[in-house]
């Protein structure tokens, strides 16, 4: 896949000349909804024999549109996550557009016309509630106005579970209450964290749980306190473990959120390396403990735990 940033002003020569479908959309999380606008524009690709392209921006909207804080937005998808998984459904082209400079102030004919028929465009895909601008002049019911029949329009209607639209805010509110197991159906694959492994307080080490603590990006989003079973990748090699988002409120209050994972069959030192978690299964909240010898006795309890899950999940 060729990944291509559309700087302002737009170099014509950095914008492959042969006609493509092009799919539109911010895209966080490349849920299962996100998935069917690209499965349709793949479709409408094949059909006309061209290439694939897909169009993101580097950025929540939010932030410039509703000047929500950077350092406030969570993303389900980092850009480069985003860009590994349309790399993994087939995209030829990955176009990101810095939401900087002249484009916020774009009004929706300049847009269609540099950012649809600019990226030579014989079809343009998106769902039916996409946007290039203000809502109420710049949606797909409209689209065709300012394409002047330059392209074709294809607006995909929302997917649906159990009567709910599939859609990005749902997800991040699974996250948030836990949830995980609906998350991942929600995104059809298995939610993952990147972090680096940093020196921690080996209390886990102490107590005969030794632990990997990540320092995840401000800029992902983590789910809520808990005990999760995970799986962690470190450096092309995959352990299973059991993962805590918590305070350790059994050793004091007030603490900070900490990412602390166990790993089953694996005592290498990775400090300063960068890992990722692929989160499974919740297996209990956080928990206020006596003492430590009762916090030890869960551990044991939440580690059969975990092996149990992923026995019983690598059986189906």
């Amino acid at each position: 896949m060729k990944t291509i940033v559309l700087n302002e002003p737009l170099d014509s020569e950095k914008i492959p000349l042969e006609k493509v479908v092009l799919a539109l959309g911010f895209f966080d999380g490349v849920h299962r909804g996100h998935q069917l606008v690209i499965k349709r524009a793949a479709a409408e690709a094949k059909k006309r024999g061209c290439h694939l392209a897909i169009m993101t921006l580097d950025r929540q909207p939010a932030i410039v549109f509703q000047h929500v804080p950077a350092k406030k937005v969570h993303y389900l998808t980092t850009l480069q996550r985003k860009l590994e998984l349309f790399e993994q459904m087939g995209i030829d082209i990955a176009y990101v557009a810095p939401l900087t400079g002249q484009l916020p102030f774009m009004g929706p004919q300049e847009f269609v016309d540099r950012y649809m028929v600019g990226l030579h465009a014989v079809a343009v895909v998106a769902g039916e509630d996409y946007t290039y601008g203000k809502h109420d002049i710049a949606n797909m019911q409209l689209l065709p106005r300012y394409a002047k029949n330059r392209f074709s329009v294809i607006a995909v209607e929302h997917l649906r579970f159990q009567e709910h639209k599939i859609s990005s805010t749902s997800i991040r509110k699974l996250l948030d209450s836990g949830n995980i197991a609906a998350a991942n159906h929600l995104l059809g694959y298995i939610y993952q964290n990147s972090g680096l492994v940093v020196h921690g307080e080996q209390r886990g080490r102490q107590l005969g749980f030794p632990t990997l603590n990540l320092a995840i990006p401000v800029t992902e989003r983590i789910l809520a306190e808990g005990i999760y079973a995970v799986k962690v990748k470190i450096a092309g090699n995959t352990y299973q473990g059991m993962a805590s988002i918590g305070r350790n409120e059994t050793f004091g209050n007030n603490r900070k959120v900490t990412v602390e994972i166990n790993l089953f069959d694996f005592n290498q030192m990775v400090y300063g390396q960068t890992v990722t978690v692929d989160w499974y299964q919740k297996l209990r909240n956080q928990v206020k403990f006596t003492g430590a010898s009762a916090l030890i006795k869960q551990l044991e309890n939440d580690r059969q735990q975990t092996i149990i899950y992923f026995k019983a999940k690598n059986k189906k």
